[in-house]
């Protein structure tokens, strides 16, 4: 029975998060198969997506002892515990859920890792220089014995700056619950009309430009506003920005739990996604499931998995989103339609298959 091991590193630093909720969602769909077993190399974690998982320092007390700026303490901790698992070598595969490498010397197995994206190294204009992420990905690649990539773009973005085999690369799409209905829970205070914008807001998300254009659609259609979901508290520059664009009592801004963030795209005018880069972008699905029409900037990644199924905006250009977003609001009929692309483009994703594929991937190794 193939057993695989599951590090901390998404689970100490996400409460919610799409990585967070991948891992989570291959461990439950290992729960489901008498074939297979995992070990979690979690000691004190607050994620949401395994809160019912053992944590054998998940008390009361433990939190108190691990606060500290960061949750440097928990971090470290939860690393001391999966370099022991490491070494006790209890488990047939390895997957660590982000690019940390403190596990090179111990590792013995074979290792599968996930490449969500390449913006360090296409964007890196828009990153930290002593940022090591893009070191920290390259040891996970070279070390990994299979590399899962989660859409073509980003496959061919590994094998245009790595230096990887290319045969040791699966694209596993994500995917996304199909079967089970979306739970909603309100929001007091939410806006009648609103745009929506989820996630975080800074350097190459283009949020920015987003701001601009708003400035401008609000002039003409004072009674939508703007939501913004997660990404953390607004503050510095976000905040400055919404004064000078004179937008404070336009734009409001939500931390949101799952079911939350289901009504607000369900409520939502349109759903805006301004990136200029990402790996997949799992919120395109979210939204189609929750019958919510999109607006994508124009790339790469977003025209393969949306296809035909959202209307799409030059991503530097601040006349073309305003453009965009001022036909979608004032055509009722060309949102209804891209729902309806949107929910048959969604059918394409079923979270089944996604999982089954990188079982299969896990068997090949074990």
């Amino acid at each position: 029975m193939p057993k695989i091991f599951f590090d901390h590193q998404k689970f100490t630093t996400q409460k919610f998060g799409g990585i967070s909720r991948y891992f989570a969602n291959i461990i439950h769909t290992i729960k489901q198969e008498p074939d297979f077993g995992y070990s979690l190399g979690v000691a004190n974690s607050n994620n949401y997506y395994i809160k019912e998982e053992k944590q054998f320092l998940n008390n009361a007390f433990a939190d108190f002892l691990l606060q500290s700026e960061y949750g440097f303490r928990k971090f470290k901790l939860n690393e001391l515990y999966c370099k022991y698992l490491l070494k006790q070598n209890n488990f047939d595969v390895f997957h660590p859920t982000y690019y940390e490498p403190y596990f090179i010397k111990d590792l013995k197995k074979p290792m599968v890792t996930t490449i969500h994206d390449m913006t360090h190294e296409r964007l890196p204009q828009y990153f930290w220089v002593k940022d090591p992420l893009t070191q920290y990905k390259r040891i996970n690649a070279n070390r990994a014995d299979k590399i899962i990539a989660i859409s073509n773009t980003t496959k061919n973005d590994l094998l245009t700056y790595l230096p990887v085999d290319e045969s040791k690369i699966e694209v596993i799409y994500h995917g996304i619950d199909l079967e089970t209905p979306l739970v909603f829970e309100e929001i007091i205070g939410l806006p009648k009309n609103y745009l929506l914008f989820i996630g975080d807001r800074g350097g190459y998300k283009n949020f920015y430009l987003l701001l601009d254009a708003f400035a401008e659609i609000s002039k003409k259609n004072p009674d939508i506003e703007l939501v913004l979901a997660g990404g953390g508290n607004l503050e510095g520059v976000d905040i400055e920005t919404i004064n000078r664009l004179k937008l404070n009592d336009r734009v409001k801004h939500f931390n949101v739990s799952d079911g939350q963030l289901n009504y607000l795209y369900q409520n939502a005018l349109i759903f805006i996604y301004p990136s200029l880069y990402e790996g997949f972008g799992l919120p395109i699905l979210e939204a189609f499931k929750a019958k919510c029409p999109v607006l994508l900037s124009q790339t790469d990644c977003f025209e393969e998995i949306a296809q035909n199924s959202t209307a799409f905006f030059s991503p530097y250009s601040l006349d073309d989103l305003i453009f965009q977003i001022d036909k979608l609001i004032n055509d009722s009929k060309l949102r209804e339609e891209l729902v309806k692309k949107g929910e048959k483009r969604l059918a394409d994703f079923p979270l089944q298959k996604s999982m089954d594929k990188t079982l299969a991937l896990y068997k090949t190794l074990a």
